[in-house]
């Protein structure tokens, strides 16, 4: 009660109606099985559609179990769920050994796919898939994301302190125009000189251990010379009566930013292979390669080979880029290669992209940062395929560049044909599926540390009302132990029912028998296998467990209709045919065993012609009774939490009343209880007729509610005779 305790004017709110109870869902399934990819622990995320399931879990490919290839059924079903009208549904991965697993999911008889480490062995870089499984074979294409070439080219008439270009006299040069000792055998004045250059002050030295070309008197054709012959350079004031021209090529800062570090790695490209040997530092060859890797210095003048990325390289191998102008059109592009773009592709498509990763082992988007083994965000867990290791040792761009190009696929990095450009990929291998998996590991663990197995993983999900377990049914050794979990799993959950997949081929007698280990309210059999066409494209058609078509049917038909409509006389989207022809005599044998039948029938298509439980029980008989029932139990569950602590007395009890009435009264109003009149469909007592004095002092409130189900109308009678026709 509120204090008043000044004169005032007070406003208080109330109730004077009873609370609601809104009807719970009852299409949103579960599926557990063996899937090609993705996570084996911790709660399973809805997927809304099939592309969501293959994001997350993988595609349609067949599965490597026990060393045999076997038909993916938990995706099959998956896409039958969808295709036939199911719109929620939630996934649980299971591996042979997956209650051994750690917190990432290892540890199972799958395996997970790694990128090879190369023909040195080195560790430095590791990319692999996050989680077990052959659809972790991936290939990763990285692209640069400085794709523009950086090269240009500048003709001078004077070179500025430091800038180094090649140099071209025309006129008459003496032996005294040079610095240094002379030592050129040739003739002077030399006619033309054509050598690389840089300048110092008031003086153009020569770059160390490159050739120069003259033209000495009297020649009719240039010759190469060690540059070292004509001295240490020559003077600028030397050149007043010649004609000079300078030609200088450069790298220019890319438009990410300038180039930094002292060794900014890149890729240079030329149109053929050139032996510019004689205008490098050293006596280094490419042989006849057009690709050649390695740094750029930070004033863009000097690239500097690398004997690590490129086959024919023995060693560092500076090359002044000006050098280059001694060989018009030689010099195609020149790329830096700081950071780059990464596709994860499956069967040749992306399936995921990663952008701007950078190759500066310290920045925040480095590869180990940008793909961790154990993203932050939920969505990166589910859907984030692949993750990259970066060995402590790895402290450069250029040793995480280098170990990079160790894991480039070399035929792809270097194509025999010219034509081609060069592709960067990186091959993950040796993603296994591992054994069949057993009942334990259906049944799964529950692990609040690592994360729960199974359909252990399910039980903290409370929207699920259909379970299956399809793979189960193409393990004979397995089948009736997943089942037996599937029956257990139900039962603790309580407000969900189970669908149980005949096995592939059986006989009439073989299907009874297996239906007689089991009585269950909360089961549904459904016998044979639906034949589709082959989602590989591996042969024309395959059969399959027809849970995931079930699945979808049931959603379909709460949504188009309520759950109190039986799931059948409903056609099967997507069959071809069913893998055993069931006529109507075969069926008497089934049916009273609680054995729904798929049917096809001239004229009306492919059906589902059963809707029992597998319980004896005959007030459990029809499936949708089932559901229905546990429906309506969940919805007035969820709908009455709030009288949990009320004062127990005739207040609260006919609230409770009221709510439970008002709600079976829209039931009834929707055509989905059996009665003319409101009286005749239900009843909800809770006085002090329904509960004794021990129960009030014990806080029990006890609230009887009964109702008059709609059972479906599986035998259709018209009874026909002959009458007298009266006047």
């Amino acid at each position: 009660m509120p204090e008043y305790l000044a004169p005032g004017v007070f406003v208080e709110e109330t109730s004077f109606r009873a609370k609601s109870i809104e009807g719970v869902g009852t299409s949103v399934a579960a599926i557990v099985g063996p899937t090609r990819f993705g996570p084996l622990r911790g709660a399973p995320e809805v997927v809304t559609s099939f592309a969501d399931f293959q994001r997350t879990y993988g595609g349609l490919d067949d599965l490597g179990l026990a060393g045999n290839t076997q038909l993916n059924h938990t995706a099959i079903a998956a896409k039958a769920f969808f295709d036939n009208g199911g719109k929620q549904l939630y996934v649980a991965r299971v591996t042979a050994g997956v209650n051994g697993t750690d917190e990432d999911g290892l540890g199972s008889t799958a395996m997970p796919a790694t990128s090879d480490t190369g023909a040195t062995g080195t560790t430095d870089l590791i990319f692999s898939a996050r989680f077990p499984g052959s659809g972790g074979n991936f290939t990763l294409e990285l692209s640069w994301a400085d794709p523009e070439n950086l090269l240009k080219t500048e003709n001078l008439l004077d070179l500025a302190e430091g800038q180094t270009a090649l140099m071209t006299v025309s006129g008459s040069l003496d032996s005294a125009d040079f610095a240094g000792t002379v030592t050129h055998a040739g003739t002077f004045p030399l006619l033309t000189l054509r050598a690389l250059v840089t300048r110092s002050g008031d003086t153009l030295n020569f770059v160390a251990d490159t050739e120069a070309r003259v033209t000495n008197t009297g020649s009719t054709s240039a010759v190469s010379v060690s540059a070292d012959e004509f001295g240490s350079g020559i003077l600028l004031g030397n050149l007043a009566t010649n004609a000079v021209e300078f030609t200088r090529i450069y790298a220019a800062n890319p438009g990410s930013g300038p180039l930094s570090g002292g060794a900014t790695p890149a890729e240079l490209r030329l149109t053929a292979s050139t032996d510019i040997n004689a205008y490098v530092t050293g006596d280094h060859h490419w042989g006849d390669s057009t690709v050649i890797r390695g740094t750029l210095s930070d004033d863009g003048q000097v690239f500097t080979a690398s004997a690590d990325l490129n086959d024919g390289v023995s060693a560092a191998y500076p090359l002044q880029l000006s050098a280059l102008a001694a060989f018009p059109g030689a010099a195609r592009s020149l790329q830096v290669q700081r950071s780059f773009n990464l596709d994860v592709l499956s069967a040749g498509e992306p399936v995921y992209s990663v952008a701007g990763i950078s190759l500066d082992p310290d920045s925040e988007r480095s590869p180990d940062m940008l793909l961790p083994l154990d993203p932050d965000k939920r969505l990166d867990q589910l859907t984030q395929p692949v993750a990259a290791i970066v060995d402590a040792g790895v402290t450069t761009a250029a040793l995480l560049h280098a170990a990079l190009y160790d894991l480039f696929d070399p035929d792809e990095l270097n194509p025999v044909d010219s034509f081609r450009e060069p592709r960067y990929l990186i091959d993950l291998d040796d993603g296994e599926d591992g054994d069949l998996p057993g009942a334990a590991d259906y049944a799964g663990e529950i692990d609040e540390v690592k994360g729960s197995t199974g359909l252990a993983a399910l039980e903290d999900i409370e929207d699920i009302a259909i379970v299956m377990t399809p793979a189960a049914a193409a393990d004979p050794g397995n089948h009736q132990g997943v089942v037996a979990e599937l029956q257990k799993h139900c039962h603790k959950m309580r407000y969900r029912v189970g669908i149980v997949d005949s096995r592939e081929g059986m006989s009439l007698s073989e299907i009874r028998s297996f239906r007689d280990n089991f009585d269950d309210t909360r089961l549904a059999l459904y016998y044979p296998w639906v034949v589709i066409s082959s989602p590989t494209g591996d042969q024309d058609t395959v059969a399959v467990p027809p849970a995931g078509f079930m699945a979808g049917i049931y959603a379909r038909t709460d949504v188009d209709r309520g759950v109190h409509k039986s799931p059948a006389n409903v056609a099967v989207f997507g069959a071809l045919h069913f893998n055993q022809s069931v006529n109507r005599f075969q069926q008497e044998l089934l049916n009273p065993h609680g054995i729904n039948c798929l049917r096809s029938f001239p004229g009306r298509g492919h059906r589902v012609w059963g809707g029992r439980t597998l319980s004896s029980d005959p007030e459990w008989k029809y499936l949708n009774v089932r559901r229905y029932f546990l429906y309506l139990e969940r919805s007035i569950e969820k709908g009455t939490q709030w009288a949990v602590f009320e004062p127990n007395g005739e207040a609260l009890w006919a609230n409770v009343r009221s709510t439970v009435e008002d709600f079976l009264f829209n039931e009834w109003s929707n055509g989905r209880l059996l009665g003319g009149a409101p009286k005749a469909a239900y009843f909800v007592r809770c006085d002090r007729s329904t509960m004794t004095q021990n129960d009030i002092d014990n806080g029990r409130l006890v609230c009887l509610v009964g109702v008059a189900p709609l059972r479906p109308a599986e035998f259709v009678v018209f009874r026909i005779g002959q009458k007298t026709a009266d006047a």
